[in-house]
Parts: structure tokens; sequence; C-alpha cells
């Protein structure tokens, strides 16, 4: 199955020759009229909120109520056990390329993949009930009242949706500290839909770097423990100096199977956030399978990340959706049909 996805990418000579010709005649992502203001030094705080209440809770619940956790939202709860290296961190971000959206060390490339965050997260599809009312909490939840309804209510499926609930707005999207942002309610109520929360994730970690990056400080808002557990996953202990050829970039329990390398008009895939969206390129990351290193075309791709406030950003969010729509669409297609060739367009 390994050995097959590689020959597929090797001999995929139609989309070396489209990513090339594409990069040559549109150019890259440092457009005329876009400066890369990357600093020397990046100042990043990943203060993070105070998690003991909730691995007390964990710790209390009976294997019964873990393994229904687990049923329902995956390994969530290992992301509380995760310690921040804060000094790490910031190593890490100075390999972050804003530009592209992308880590360098030495001649690799590499950004995270939709497929290596899910399986750190091991996350199922997710079936949720409504157990809480905007009306009465307003804008955001504080850490309290979501304590308070983990040890009180009676429905032991209820206490375990609220837990899981905290940890995507207090763990994963931690924006505001003490608080469970209500954008990230909106999109725990769309888990039950069968939406993975993943492309959400990856888009708010790139974003946070890039703000932080380009800066030159910030506070990072995105999941810290996941960054870390992925960026553990890539670099085995050595007992000596670090070097390039030390670093395996492919994470041994990953087995690719296709990748959707382009979206829809997109030249690369557009991710939708919990507080915008920002642009990323899949062929970026094949080196890191031991595979031929594609020129990726980047042309627009600084320019797709953008906040979901002003007057325009509800029209440039129909556009991602709409392709993404039309991906699935073919996808479905390609499902019940043999003929599937503007779906192989978009995938490797």
């Amino acid at each position: 199955m390994e050995s097959g996805f590689f020959d597929k990418v090797e001999d995929n000579a139609a989309v070396r020759i489209w990513a090339e010709t594409t990069q040559q005649e549109k150019g890259d992502s440092l457009t005329e009229g876009y400066v890369s203001e990357l600093s020397d030094f990046t100042r990043v705080s990943v203060t993070q909120n105070n998690l003991q209440e909730m691995k007390e809770i964990w710790a209390q619940w009976d294997d019964e109520v873990k393994r229904l956790f687990y049923c329902h939202y995956g390994h969530l709860p290992y992301l509380l056990d995760v310690k921040i290296d804060e000094r790490l961190f910031g190593a890490l971000v100075q390999y972050w390329n804003s530009a592209y959206s992308c880590f360098t060390f030495g001649n690799v490339d590499l950004v995270p993949t939709i497929d290596e965050y899910t399986a750190l997260i091991r996350c199922p599809k997710i079936q949720v009930d409504r157990i809480y009312s905007k009306a009465a909490s307003g804008p955001a939840f504080s850490k309290k009242h979501l304590r308070d309804l983990i040890l009180a209510h009676p429905d032991t499926k209820k206490r375990v949706d609220v837990f899981a609930l905290s940890i995507y707005g207090l763990v994963i999207f931690p924006k505001a500290l003490g608080h469970v942002d209500e954008a990230v309610s909106d999109l725990f109520d769309r888990l039950s839909k069968g939406t993975t929360p993943v492309p959400a994730i990856l888009d708010e970690t790139f974003r946070s770097l890039n703000v932080c990056r380009r800066a030159g400080e910030g506070r990072f808002i995105g999941c810290a423990q996941l960054l870390l557990s992925w960026f553990h996953s890539h670099f085995w202990k050595i007992e000596k100096n670090l070097q390039e050829e030390d670093v395996e970039w492919r994470a041994p329990w990953m087995v690719p199977d296709e990748i959707l390398y382009r979206c829809g008009d997109f030249d690369w895939v557009p991710l939708l956030g919990v507080w915008g969206a920002v642009g990323y390129a899949p062929l970026l990351v094949l080196r890191q399978y031991r595979s031929r290193q594609f020129t990726p075309p980047t042309y627009g791709l600084a320019q797709c990340e953008f906040v979901f406030t002003g007057n325009n950003y509800k029209r440039r969010v129909r556009e991602i959706s709409n392709a993404w729509n039309q991906i699935r669409r073919m996808k479905k297609f390609a499902a019940n049909s043999m003929a599937t060739p503007e779906y192989d367009q978009w995938r490797i």
C-alpha cells in the first residue's frame, strides 16, 4: 500500500508539469505588494489555561465513563498531560516561514498534514447534543460555569459532552484564557453532522504562527500541545548534535493513501478555521514521505489568509465553501462511478 502511493506520486508527471507550469506562469505567493516581515527572533508566549481541575475530574472518572468519552470523542484527554516546553516552542517558531506557511529545516519545507493531526488526536466522527443556552451564557462560557456543569449534571453523557467542549475551548482553541469562545461552541455543534475539526485546528495553528512570526512577538492561541506532539513525532532523540540527515520527517505511523493537492479553482487547499481562513499547500509536505518534492503553485496563497471580520469576508468564505462542496460532490460521484476524471484533477 505504501509503495503503491509512492509510485502514484513519482509517476504522476501530469501533476508535476501542472505544478511547475502554474508556478512559472503565475509566480509565487510573494507577489508585488506583499512584503515578508520575518524577524530574526520571535518572542512567543504560550500561556495556557490552568488545566489542573480538568485533570482531577478526569482522574476521578471510572473506566466506564472514560470509555464513553473515548467512544464519542477519541483520545483528546491525553492533551491535558502534554507539558509545554516554552523554550522548545520558541525555537520551533524560528523555523516557521509565514510567507509559505511551512517549517523549514535545511533544504526541507514541511507543514503538518491533516491526516497527521487526525491520527494524533484519534478523533472519530462526533455526535453532539446542545446542552447549554447561548442566551444565558453570553458570547463566551466561563471555565467555572463549565466545571460546575461537569460536576453537577445528572446525565453522564452530558457531563462527558461538556468536558469535551472544555477541552476544545481551553486546550485546542484557547483564544480567551479562562473562557470558551462562542465560535468554538458553534464548531462543536457542527461536529454532530460528522464535520471533522482537524482542518480548523490546522488553520488556526498556521494563522497564529503567522501572526507571531510576522510581528516578531505575540501569544500563540492554537493548540500548543498538539503542535509539540507533532514536532516530537518527527524528531527522534539522538545522542549527538542534530544534523539534517538525523531528521525523520515522515511519522512512522503514517501510511498515506491519497492527497488532495488543489481545491476547486484554488491551486492549493484553502482552510476555514474558527476565527479566520488560511491557504494550505499540500504539495509542500510530500518530502516527509521521501517522495520527490514538487514545485508547489503558491500564487495568492499569502493573500488567502483573512479573519472573519469586515465587509467582504462572507463572500470569501462562500467561495471557499463552494470549492469544498465541489470536491465533496466529485468524491461522492467517484465512489459510485468508474469515470472520475474531474475528481482525479485534484488528488494524487
